[in-house]
């Protein structure tokens, strides 16, 4: 038997800059999944003139969403690193890079690293069912590593 209980997941989260010392994200969202790693590519088939497959592999950035309680701390924390790394005229971003390590409730660990905010929600937006909408965060990353418990 196999238990696949997500219960007790939680992410650290360092930005270089704004959050060196990093903080603990849990208050994950309940309307949308909230550690999105979606499939990514590792190679691109094609087929020649002459009805040969080849296949070529190019480097996939590795992208994750987050989606958190709206007002949460960890809510509040990545509006942080949102504002700090958003671009605008007359301001300087922090180019924070990204590590986000996850725990699951198995023992086993995942370690994103050289990462950036890509995406995110600049402020609250209301749903039409009488709530505020999750807060999602979007980031790519170079690198990944595993452990298994």
């Amino acid at each position: 038997m196999y238990d696949i209980s997500a219960i007790g997941v939680a992410l650290r989260c360092v930005a270089s800059e704004s959050f060196p010392s990093g903080f603990t994200i849990t208050e994950f969202a309940d309307d949308a999944d909230p550690f999105d790693l979606p499939a990514i590519d590792i190679a691109t088939p094609a087929m020649t003139v002459n009805g040969d497959l080849v296949t070529f592999s190019a480097p996939t950035p590795i992208t994750i969403t987050l989606n958190v309680i709206p007002g949460s701390e960890a809510d509040n924390n990545l509006a942080v690193i949102f504002e700090a790394n958003r671009a605008a005229k007359n301001k300087r971003h922090a180019r924070d890079e990204i590590t986000i390590v996850g725990t699951y409730p198995d023992g086993a660990s995942l370690t994103l690293s050289e990462g950036k905010m890509t995406n995110g929600m600049p402020g609250n937006s209301p749903a039409s069912a009488g709530r505020i909408k999750s807060k999602s965060y979007t980031f790519a990353f170079q690198n990944l590593s595993r452990t298994r418990a």
